[in-house]
């Protein structure tokens, strides 16, 4: 075999198990979203749960990258529009992404892109500094979530059911994101994130 022909096959061979290998993380990016997406409490006066969709979402994107994090998000959003009940409680469908929670579910991808984008730079490299990448994909989740929730009941009361009540528990979580973030490291050593 001519050394340059054994180049291009191990090149090819190389660029297919890179591929396989961002396949195989997207997959199990959005299968890590889905199960933590089960641990859902409801709440009395909001279509908003609790959920551990956030800190699943946080994880994902700084340990992927943007674009492995926010194709795992999608994904996820892609799962549940055909019927895979992979949302909030095991819930699933096309109404979910339209309803009032819509905003939320695609604040996910969002959240995940920008995450990523600013752990590729630098900005996850210990816990203090994560949390950070964690905060704006937290304030995009709220963004993109308040501003859907408010067709449904107006900007006022989309602020009380959507953003307020979750404070102090998405606070939370982000700090555990950030305290976590080494082990999703280990998980995905080696891998390139941008």
């Amino acid at each position: 075999m001519q050394p340059t022909l054994a180049l291009t096959l191990t090149h090819r061979l190389s660029a297919r198990n890179s591929m396989l290998a961002d396949a195989a993380l997207v997959i199990i990016g959005s299968l890590f979203v889905a199960a933590l997406a089960q641990i859902s409490l409801p709440l009395p006066f909001t279509p908003v749960p609790i959920t551990g969709q956030t800190f699943a979402v946080l994880l994902v994107g700084a340990a992927l990258g943007s674009k492995r994090g926010a194709s795992s998000l999608a994904l996820y959003l892609a799962e549940g529009a055909a019927g895979l009940p992979v949302f909030a409680g095991g819930a699933s469908g096309l109404a979910k992404l339209v309803g009032p929670t819509g905003g939320y579910l695609i604040g996910f991808a969002a959240a995940s892109f920008v995450v990523g984008l600013l752990a590729e730079r630098g900005l996850d490299r210990n816990w203090k500094t994560a949390i950070l990448p964690f905060l704006a994909g937290t304030l995009v989740i709220y963004l993109c979530g308040a501003a859907w929730l408010s067709a449904f009941v107006g900007f006022d009361n989309a602020l009380i059911a959507g953003v307020y009540p979750f404070l102090i528990g998405d606070t939370i979580k982000l700090i555990l994101a950030a305290i976590v973030l080494p082990s999703a490291w280990a998980i995905t050593k080696g891998v390139d994130r941008s």
